[in-house]
């Protein structure tokens, strides 16, 4: 791992920020950060740097990183393009070893004189740069937030396993307030803007030993070296599964996505040519890269039978219907598992696969049931449905659902459809952890790339 690579540390757990570009002016991209790191509770120490204040926020501004008698580890760069280099030399005389370049301006507008004049000053210092033309970074654990949108308009998501490297900062910016509104954990939040310095292959890289880093999500308009790139994701994803989103799949989009962050996106065959080597999860929309990677905190599955509990029979059909389109196996149960069935639900419901057990079953059948199913050795994948209207299921469930799920024994998904009380109990399961979706189609489609990702670990190739 280079040394600009480990400088990462001090970009995702600095003890000091100086905000460069800090502003009294309210709607200004430094004032923003600097009320956001204030707000947010960071831990160490701020130096706003503006020679036009004396004090901001009530902390002391200094003119320049020079003129700040302590340590500063890292700094948000938000002023003009064409003063950035200046100032990143500037922080190369203070030994900041960690820099966020927010401004745009650079290659992604033809100004690639000045992007490797960035470069230039970021190698000659070692220095670990993230952008320029970028979002910024975010880590919860750490309470470090460079995001330069308001907190009021975009909620930051809680601690948790999942890292989301985006080289579009909009983009990021929809699954950030997603992750947070149904309390899914992020451990590191990237947008990397024109990757000039530190690109997607090296954060793949620093992520792969990262601690609090259990899966990652990666939107990738292009890449400046495709063969490290295949490399960087078939290791990574042997210890940590990768779900990309790849855009720029046609050739008006291809271009616009140059235009974008100066990166070339290519033939949208190569690219899935190469990440199905890799054996990373592909995500064709936005909605699915949210909806694959809750799937996978669940412990991986020995193959692809799945047996369905739920207390809405035609909820049952329709994740039939799809479990046979996506080509998997709803199990037929054993001799054994339908005995035990038969002594838990009513005497008047199907022992079958779909298990139905009837819409006035309460949360004690669930538990009993799902007991059964979760002991059956002929199934790999337990499909939960559940009909959080129907009067007899009441908040137990949620406590049924999350201990299934926490045992890791099988994967669990859950489906519930319906409105804003049907939709409150998925958030709770969400922050639990347990996946949940909102239709048969999303779950069930989830399920199949966790089976494929399943069997490209197991035998050691991409598929």
């Amino acid at each position: 791992m280079r040394e600009q690579v480990k400088n990462l540390k001090y970009i995702f757990r600095p003890k000091s920020i100086a905000v460069v570009g800090a502003s009294g002016t309210s709607t200004k991209v430094g004032a923003v950060v600097l009320k956001n790191l204030i707000e947010g509770k960071f831990g160490g120490k701020i130096y706003p740097i503006n020679p036009k204040y004396n004090k901001l926020a009530g902390l002391r501004c200094y003119p320049s990183v020079l003129d700040v008698r302590g340590k500063v580890d890292c700094a948000i760069i938000a002023i003009p393009a064409m003063v950035v280099p200046k100032v990143l030399e500037q922080c190369g005389k203070k030994r900041i070893k960690g820099v966020v370049v927010l401004s745009g301006g650079f290659g992604e507008v033809g100004n690639n004189e000045l992007e490797n004049k960035l470069k230039e000053v970021a190698d000659r210092y070692d220095i670990c740069v993230i952008g320029p033309n970028c979002l910024g970074i975010l880590n919860p654990y750490k309470r470090v937030d460079s995001i330069f949108l308001p907190m009021y308009k975009l909620k930051r998501p809680r601690p948790g396993g999942i890292s989301f490297v985006t080289q579009s900062g909009a983009t990021g910016t929809c699954v950030v307030d997603l992750a947070a509104q149904y309390g899914v954990g992020v451990s590191k939040f990237i947008s990397y803007g024109n990757g000039t310095v530190i690109d997607e292959s090296d954060l793949l890289e620093y992520l792969e030993t990262d601690k609090k880093t259990e899966e990652i999500l990666l939107y990738l308009e292009g890449t400046k070296n495709g063969k490290r790139l295949l490399e960087t994701m078939k290791r990574v994803n042997r210890k940590k599964p990768i779900v990309v989103l790849k855009a720029g799949r046609g050739v008006k989009a291809s271009k616009a996505a140059y235009s974008h962050t100066g990166n070339l996106a290519g033939n949208y065959l190569a690219y899935d040519a190469a990440f199905r080597q890799a054996g990373v999860v592909v995500a064709y929309s936005l909605d699915e890269l949210f909806e694959f990677v809750k799937i996978f905190n669940q412990a991986l599955p020995k193959g692809k039978r799945i047996g369905v509990v739920t207390n809405g029979g035609g909820l049952g059909v329709l994740t039939t219907d799809v479990i046979e389109e996506q080509h998997l196996e709803l199990v037929e149960f054993s001799p054994e598992t339908i005995k035990k069935l038969k002594r838990i639900i009513p005497p008047y419901a199907n022992a079958e696969n779909p298990l139905d057990i009837i819409a006035d079953a309460d949360s004690g059948v669930y538990k009993k049931t799902l007991g059964v199913i979760k002991e059956a050795k002929e199934v790999d994948i337990i499909v939960v449905i559940v009909l959080f209207q129907a009067p007899a299921v009441d908040e137990r469930i949620l406590n049924i659902l999350i201990n299934l799920s926490d045992e890791k024994k099988k994967p669990v998904v859950v489906i519930a459809v319906g409105g804003e009380y049907t939709q409150g109990h998925r958030k709770i399961l969400e922050s639990y952890g347990v996946p949940t979706y909102s239709s048969p189609s999303d779950a069930v489609k989830a399920v199949k790339k966790l089976v494929e990702y399943a069997y490209s670990i197991r035998s050691g190739s991409g598929r």
